[in-house]
């Protein structure tokens, strides 16, 4: 057995692992129907109650108060982390996962990583390692932050430097909520290129998300459902678009695109927590779309978006679902992979799909996609028997692609918008430890990787047609 540790940093970071929680919760309840203690649910939750070895806790019926999810909670104010301890998952954590401030970082990178991260580091390191010895083999970190902010980037990428400190062996994977142009926080690129330098440094797979992506699609969500047209198909209140279940109060605007990533995460998970056919590892990931160590940022899509309300309805053709995870529409950054360079690719499937059905879909849509010429067969699929909650069957798709490239250029343009007039830059420099060097080395940084998908790019146009294969006589 195997178990992963969910490390949540900051308002953005904790209201998303928030939701993942929840989201799991049911997703195993409506299968362990028992609610038994299993090697699903011990992937990322344990078992605190000795009485339960073998009946496990009831977690159909709803009470959760034998399990303790496998994270921890950090945030350097209270607020979030207060409405999570008042709300349904309330008894899912304990004390001992959870370190808090009350100030804030005031949406500076510099306090988050330098200030914070000094103070809180030892509390941190002796947090992991509790959660850490409760696993009998620890495959996995999962670090869930934003970028724009003080807390989620500075003190975020703070403690990605201390996992691979104290856990070297141990995988690292990054969800990175990215600011949209329109952020009300003027600081974001700063903070977000100092993060992105840390992140490039020392993660080893990053999941980049930009806002505007998760805006658009909760926009067209909304208006299919609101539309005469599919009103009656698609559920108002579905796994992607509610934020039902996870905190008291009325749902915030901001739920329905924290739903997206969790279900980004409940995606990638899944064969971690289920059977299947052909499941993937999570270290296989980064071993497989990872060629160049610098270049693990992975562009991820979705499929479907939204659940079916009337079960009558035939969901989307398995061949049509494979096509929407490579459409523009479906990226979780404002991105088409379909223009761009492929090093890498994967499929995570999950429901009654079979291998055949992948392999043909694989063949289908190769043509399509320019894929480097030294790495044509460069596809990691995976297979997972239980689908979402209200699907039949879904589909991550999993993209190391230099679409990546237009995204850190437009980060890399405002911040340099800011930093020419050094606007804003006295709030970093007065922090103990924070030198200008730190500006001019992460923008060196995030030029440098620029550069490097440019290199690839350029290869683009010099790609070799597949050649002729040998027909072998019989």
């Amino acid at each position: 057995m195997t178990q992963s540790i969910v490390v949540q940093v900051g308002q953005c970071g904790n209201q998303v692992g928030c939701r993942f929680w929840d989201l799991a919760l049911r997703e195993h309840a409506h299968v362990n129907k028992k609610g038994i203690y299993d090697e699903a649910l011990s992937s990322f939750f344990r078992n605190v109650d000795p009485r339960n070895g073998g009946g496990g806790p009831d977690i159909t019926g709803g009470r959760i108060t034998s399990l303790k999810a496998r994270a921890v909670l950090v945030d350097m104010e209270e607020g979030v982390v207060n409405e999570i301890l008042q709300g349904p998952l309330r008894e899912v954590f304990d004390s001992t996962q959870l370190i808090t401030d009350v100030s804030g970082s005031g949406n500076n990178w510099a306090v988050g990583y330098q200030t914070y991260g000094s103070a809180y580091r030892e509390q941190i390191v002796d947090t992991v390692r509790r959660a850490a010895e409760h696993c009998d083999c620890l495959q996995c970190f999962f670090l869930i932050h934003s970028m724009g902010g003080g807390t989620g980037s500075g003190l975020g990428t703070r403690v990605l430097n201390l996992l691979e400190e104290e856990y070297p062996e141990v995988c690292r994977i990054v969800t990175s909520i990215y600011p949209s142009a329109q952020d009300d926080v003027i600081t974001s690129p700063y903070n977000s290129v100092l993060a992105m330098r840390e992140l490039t440094e020392h993660a080893d797979c990053v999941l980049p998300v930009e806002n505007q992506s998760l805006v658009d699609i909760v926009k067209k969500i909304q208006h299919m459902v609101h539309s005469g047209k599919m009103g009656s198909v698609i559920k108002k209140d579905t796994t992607i678009t509610s934020g039902q279940g996870c905190v008291s109060g009325t749902e915030k605007p901001f739920d329905a695109m924290n739903n997206i990533v969790a279900n980004l995460l409940l995606n990638i998970t899944s064969s971690a927590r289920f059977e299947g056919s052909l499941n993937m590892d999570l270290n296989e990931i980064g071993m497989n779309l990872v060629p160049f160590p610098r270049l693990h940022y992975l562009v991820s899509s979705l499929t479907p978006l939204y659940t079916l309300a009337d079960v009558n309805v035939p969901s989307r053709r398995l061949d049509q679902m494979f096509t929407d995870a490579f459409s523009k529409e479906h990226q979780l950054i404002q991105a088409d992979p379909k223009h761009s360079l492929y090093l890498a690719c994967a499929l995570m499937v999950r429901g009654n799909v079979q291998v055949s059905d992948l392999r043909r879909n694989i063949e289908r849509l190769r043509p399509t996609l320019p894929f480097v010429s030294w790495n044509k067969e460069g596809w990691k699929t995976g297979l997972c028997s239980v689908p979402p909650v209200g699907h039949t069957h879904s589909l991550l798709a999993l993209a190391n692609n230099t679409c990546v490239k237009p995204t850190f250029v437009e980060l890399k343009e405002r911040f340099v918008r800011l930093y020419r007039r050094k606007a804003h830059l006295h709030h970093y420099l007065h922090v103990e430890g924070i030198e200008q060097a730190c500006f001019s080395d992460a923008l060196s940084s995030l030029t440098s990787l620029i550069e490097e998908y440019e290199q690839l790019d350029a290869t683009k146009g010099r790609l070799i047609p597949d050649a002729p294969r040998l027909n072998i006589a019989l």
